[in-house]
């Protein structure tokens, strides 16, 4: 049942999304920047954390659950270290992520061809 869950909650997370991209003129990049930036908000407003607890990875995989561990990571590190943990937080609570997306990524460059587009 978890694994329903899941699915059926990042599916509507996703088909939200696709409808705003459909009805707004913003760019996908704006838009994504808004789901990380909202995953942020709905944490530090407590709402994020027991919906992620609800819906496991449907709400954890997608980028408000990115952003939502920005926050995490950010007031772990202010806590632990004060100011200095503003600018230190995120980047220890994705480092795995994203040297797991550089990584990944560079490893498809050798199996596709990637170029400029024209």
């Amino acid at each position: 049942m978890d694994y329903i869950k899941a699915f059926v909650v990042g599916g509507l997370i996703c088909v939200g999304v696709q409808i705003f991209m459909d009805k707004t003129k913003l760019m996908p990049g704006r838009i994504m920047v808004g789901m990380v930036c909202l995953g942020a908000l709905l944490g530090a407003l407590g709402i994020y954390e027991p919906f992620a607890k609800w819906a496991g990875c449907g709400a954890t995989v997608p980028l408000s659950g990115f952003g939502n561990s920005l926050f995490k990571g950010v007031k772990k590190a202010v806590d632990q270290e004060g100011f200095i943990g503003i600018f230190k937080g995120e980047f220890t609570a994705a480092a795995v992520g994203l040297s797991a997306a550089i990584i990944f990524a560079y490893i498809a460059t050798w199996f596709a061809k990637p170029h400029m587009k024209k």
